[in-house]
């Protein structure tokens, strides 16, 4: 094996991320999905025949909805390690959680 070799290889070993990484991960996707769900709560919907005041509530549900969506696998797969339960109840479970979630925080 040649010098370059052995540096690429010492260069380019695998790190594991902290172990609060996930929980770090889950709490930031929850705060956005819950301040994009304040933003859409507090929408009026008469304000809306303007199409200026169609920008924040149109961020406001492409944000949330990504982080809903990123939410549910980030919980899917902690669920999935957690109780062994197969990908598509463990999908399942977190969209259900979510979706919870958000209807309490929108207050329906």
């Amino acid at each position: 094996m040649t010098d370059v070799e052995r540096l690429l290889r010492s260069a380019l070993v695998p790190v594991d991320p902290p172990g609060t990484l996930g929980a770090r991960l889950e709490d930031t996707l929850s705060e956005l999905t819950e301040a994009a769900a304040g933003e859409l709560a507090d929408w009026e919907l008469g304000a809306m025949r303007d199409p200026r005041n169609w920008a924040r509530p149109a961020s406001a549900a492409v944000v949330g909805g990504l982080a809903a969506g990123a939410l549910i696998v980030v919980r899917a797969r902690r669920q999935h390690r957690a109780r062994h339960a197969r990908g598509l109840t463990a999908l399942h479970r977190s969209v259900d959680q979510v979706a919870g979630d958000v209807r309490r925080r929108l207050g329906r």
